[in-house]
């Protein structure tokens, strides 16, 4: 599958930047194929919209999230988990678009992990203000399969720690077309996203997208 989507792309690799063990940042990557995931980004929030979860606490997280896969992440009074029912439509979440999967598979593959097939798309909207506090992906089954964060939109601070949330966090600036993938070593480091800076980026506007792939069941 992969190959038939992107068979038209010129084999070149983006520059690599490592940030730890098991972790790459792969500056430009989305790049040659962001025509077709945007496309398909738009109609899965028009189906699906944003929405700003709550968390166990009761507090309203900054972040407006959807999903698409077979399970969505989702957070309420109850807990954080994933579910395969949009709690909002109560319908099951969106296919993954092929072109969501392949870039993923591929982003995976050439951060050092093969074989990887995310069955879970968390979409992230961060407007200027909307932060991540520093936080570990701990609600999938599986450790063995690593994160793909895709970023869309305007630049954004990403903040990578390590194994103790009082591991202080280096600071990556990451711009439009950027993946970040790590798995492995660092696969449960903490990491999060500084306050969005305001801007107005050319194509998503004044908005950051993160699209993050995992392996959730």
């Amino acid at each position: 599958m992969t190959a038939d989507l992107f068979e038209a792309v010129p084999d070149v690799r983006p520059p690599r930047e490592a940030m730890a063990d098991g972790a790459v940042l792969l500056r430009g990557f989305v790049k040659p194929h962001e025509s077709e995931l945007i496309a398909s980004l738009r109609e899965i929030v028009t189906q699906a919209p944003f929405r700003r979860m709550f968390t166990p606490g009761g507090h309203q997280m900054s972040v407006a999230m959807t999903n698409c896969g077979n399970a969505g992440w989702v957070t309420d009074h109850s807990g954080y988990r994933y579910d395969g029912v949009d709690p909002v439509s109560g319908q099951p979440w969106l296919a993954m678009p092929p072109v969501f999967r392949a870039l993923a598979e591929m982003a995976a593959s050439d951060g050092g992990f093969e074989g990887f097939s995310p069955d879970a798309c968390l979409i992230n909207r961060y407007a200027p203000g909307a932060r991540m506090s520093l936080h570990q992906d701990r609600n999938e089954i599986d450790f063995g399969a690593p994160i793909v964060s895709v970023s869309l939109g305007l630049p954004a601070t990403f903040l990578f720690g390590g194994p103790k949330r009082a591991d202080k966090p280096q600071r990556y600036r990451l711009e439009h077309g950027d993946v970040v993938v790590w798995g492995g070593p660092s696969r449960l480091f903490f990491h999060g996203v500084a306050p969005l800076a305001d801007g107005d980026h050319a194509v998503m506007g004044r908005q950051r997208i993160n699209l993050t792939f995992r392996k959730a069941r």
